[in-house]
């Protein structure tokens, strides 16, 4: 399995792109910007876009998903419960912060989802609070945690659709996962489960060290 990260669009969000070396078949997280350098690597690389996973809906996570299923057919992804952010431009919050985006999925997600990249699997972990539908993503060690979860911070619960309470109880399932879990959230810096329940101050209630 490989990755390769870009950070797009003008809220600097943390795109992933994972693939199998074996099939060459691909999945990028969060698109949210244009999204020419992942086509780029796409191309050199002849990797073929399965899916376009979404961590959740709001706009600077959305913000290249058009341009890039159109270059390539691969399947949009999303938890049902942010299936209605994702197609609204009031409740993505792009009429707000840029221009309307309205992204259709081809794909509802639940918990417990997995996903198949050649041999590869991709395991769908509901983790609201950010927002209703809020998802990561588990692989051979790896967690794409979008805005659940950052180093040293966790995701804002004030905007519509947020809940302070819900994000809590998601990060109590995060914690229990191993400590050398390596963690690409959706803005800053890749870090660890460990690092986070020693460091981080929104997880010392659920055992931090």
């Amino acid at each position: 399995m490989r990755l390769q990260q870009f950070v797009l669009g003008e809220l600097e969000v943390n795109s992933y792109l994972l693939w199998d070396e074996e099939s060459l078949e691909a999945a990028c997280f969060d698109p949210g910007g244009p999204p020419q350098e992942i086509w780029a690597e796409l191309t050199q690389k002849k990797l073929k876009l399965k899916y376009i996973l979404l961590t959740h809906g709001h706009y600077d996570h959305i913000g290249g998903v058009n341009e890039l299923k159109a270059n390539t057919g691969a399947i949009v992804a999303i938890h049902a419960a942010d299936a209605e952010m994702a197609t609204n431009p009031n409740l993505n919050l792009s009429v707000v912060f840029s221009r309307p985006i309205v992204v259709t999925p081809d794909q509802l997600l639940a918990d417990g989802d997995v996903l198949c990249l050649g041999a590869q699997m991709l395991k769908i972990n509901h983790t609201p609070g950010h927002t209703p539908g809020g998802i990561c993503i588990a692989t051979s060690g790896l967690l794409f945690s979008g805005d659940t979860l950052f180093a040293g911070s966790v995701g804002r619960t004030d905007l519509p659709g947020g809940d302070q309470a819900t994000l809590d109880q998601s990060l109590q399932r995060l914690v229990q996962l191993p400590a050398e879990t390596r963690v690409f959230p959706g803005h800053g810096p890749e870090t660890t489960i460990g690092r986070e329940k020693q460091f981080n101050p929104f997880l010392k209630q659920f055992g931090g060290e």
